[in-house]
């Protein structure tokens, strides 16, 4: 059945008003001006989507009973009203007053993803059985069956909003794929490249009959658009959560289905054994689970049919794998000594033109990193925020050179900072070379540095990080956090970053909803991605759209503001 406004309407499934759909939000035209009717339409900026309340008369339903999503009210959404475009002065001196500047030229346009989670679901290598125990989306969602279609739905969205109002370039944050495995990172690098894509795995089956078993023609991402690569923990780690073993290396291109214990309760931790974590049927329409169960329940091993495609990348492997495009730059972004050493960290200059200098840096853990005990300043688990010395030294060397020369610095990273506790399985790693509060503070020494973008949440949210020093308002910056594309509200983000008549910068951050067509393999995902987070209510911040968008003003130090005097495309009024 198809997820839709008007489906919702035939079944009737709730009394809930559907918001049409309105004009645009107050005040910012002039920012999507140069943007066609397609492309605005996307926009949050033009419409949000918003999630149908589940009616209060429907059964609660378990994450796996995907067949019975729609008849009992889960997973429906409509157009709502657009979203505003708050305009904070979160680091403007208290004095400042209002301000009186307007936009006068763009330095920079770019679009961020995020957190795709590219997934082989017939993988031998899950951990649905764990996840549905202790109610972890992240181990299993339905929405995991349509992954590379609802990248390729965004990348056509891209091309869409390219076409109106040229972007300079993209960048990735990390977590492309959700498992490490070669052929996540292939299904990933083929639809950005725009070949036909086969995103099945082992037998192939269902192929002829199941939508996302289907194999289709990716439109690959415009090749006038430069892309860039960030790490993240699923990138390198086994789920996201720790080290490829020798064993799960087996399981990858094997036949048996994992068998892991309760890693989170058992003192054994990933040596623990006892229970099949399960594998997805392709031959099924909703991706059942097989093979799922107490080892003592079963006579023999499930089995899948095996498929060397499925091995596991080590992180030199999976860096390497990017010079194997047809897109550019060559390595987007890292170089053949960044893959010898694996050291997934380097810098780029997007336009000659504009004195702008994206910082990339690997601040995900190490796999020889000492996993911490749970305590009132640390937490386990390999999913962290984290910089070791070498990477630190580099990121501070990064910075110095950047200021010295006069050029703006954006730093992108797969993880955030400054917004999760010391307990989180999101947050800073304890044993990293610097903590956090430290780190915060030397970003905050660099005048030129604006903002820290990432993803790794899976939620739009934006952090000032003010000045320590009240007479000095440049010394603060920005952060900027894209949610996932494989969770609600699966979104990507727009960028902009303008010079202002008063010596401002404004940084427009707008969140974009893939253009998914209604009975399109995406638009089932986006159902799913609903209905999940209605079962498992995730922190996703800002409901019930998940969207933010802003105009985040920067102040600039006399230097800078002179330095960039006259310099951009100018504007219209």
């Amino acid at each position: 059945m198809k997820f839709s406004r008007r489906n919702f309407l035939n079944t009737s499934l709730s009394g809930a008003a559907l918001v049409a759909c309105g004009g645009l939000a107050a005040g910012v035209e002039w920012i999507l001006s140069p943007v066609n009717a397609a492309a605005q339409s996307l926009a949050t900026l033009a419409r949000s989507v918003v999630p149908v309340p589940v009616p209060a008369t429907s059964p609660k339903l378990r994450p796996t009973d995907v067949a019975k999503y729609a008849e009992s009210g889960y997973g429906f959404w409509s157009f709502g009203e657009p979203l505003a475009v708050p305009k904070r002065l979160d680091l403007m001196p208290a004095n400042h007053g209002a301000p009186a500047g307007k936009p006068v030229a763009r330095l920079v346009r770019f679009f961020t993803i995020s957190d795709i989670h590219i997934a082989d679901k017939e993988s031998p290598a899950q951990l649905f059985a764990l996840g549905l125990k202790h109610h972890i989306s992240a181990a299993y969602s339905p929405a995991m069956l349509y992954t590379t279609q609802v990248l390729d739905a965004a990348v056509r969205t891209i091309n869409a909003i390219h076409k109106q109002d040229p972007l300079d370039f993209g960048i990735s944050l990390g977590d492309t794929c959700n498992n490490t495995q070669y052929n996540e990172l292939r299904w990933y690098l083929d639809v950005l490249d725009g070949k036909a894509i086969t995103p099945s795995s082992g037998a192939h089956v269902g192929v002829d009959s199941i939508d996302y078993q289907k194999p289709f023609q990716a439109a690959g991402l415009n090749k006038s658009i430069p892309w860039y690569q960030a790490r993240g923990n699923h990138d390198h780690f086994f789920i996201g959560s720790f080290p490829v073993t020798e064993y799960f290396r087996q399981v990858y291109t094997g036949e048996h289905v994992l068998n892991l214990g309760d890693f989170l309760a058992d003192p054994k931790g990933i040596d623990s054994r006892g229970t099949y974590q399960g594998v997805i049927d392709g031959r099924t329409p909703y991706g059942d689970i097989v093979g799922m169960g107490p080892v003592a329940d079963f006579p023999s091993p499930p089995k899948v049919v095996a498929d060397p495609n499925r091995r596991s990348l080590t992180p030199k492997e999976w860096m390497a794998e990017f010079f194997h495009t047809t897109s550019t730059p060559v390595g987007h972004g890292f170089s053949q000594a960044n893959t010898e050493n694996n050291f997934a960290c380097y810098s780029f200059e997007p336009r000659p033109d504009i004195p702008l200098t994206v910082i990339v840096v690997d601040d995900t853990q190490r796999e020889d990193d000492v996993d911490q005990p749970m305590s009132r300043t640390s937490s386990p688990g390999y999913g962290h925020g984290s910089l070791d010395k070498a990477r630190l030294d580099w990121l501070v060397g990064e910075l110095d050179r950047g200021q010295a020369e006069g050029r703006l610095m954006i730093i992108a990273a797969h993880a955030p900072i400054g917004v999760e506790p010391p307990t989180s399985p999101v947050g800073w790693y304890a044993a990293a070379a610097i903590s956090e509060p430290e780190l915060i503070a030397k970003l905050q020494t660099y005048p030129n540095l604006i903002a820290w973008i990432a993803g790794h949440r899976h939620c739009n949210a934006i952090t000032a990080f003010a000045s320590p020093d009240g007479s000095r308002p440049e010394l603060g910056f920005w952060q900027i956090e894209t949610s996932s594309l494989r969770d609600f509200p699966q979104q990507f983000r727009t960028f902009e970053i303008l010079r202002n008549s008063d010596g401002t910068l404004s940084i427009l951050a707008a969140d974009f909803n893939p253009d998914v067509q209604e009975g399109s393999p995406a638009s089932t995902s986006r159902a799913y991605a609903v209905a999940v987070q209605q079962i498992f209510h995730n922190p996703r911040g800002y409901p019930p759209t998940g969207s933010y968008n802003a105009e985040l003003v920067i102040p600039l130090s006399p230097s800078m503001r002179a330095k960039l005097n006259n310099v951009g495309i100018p504007v219209r009024s």
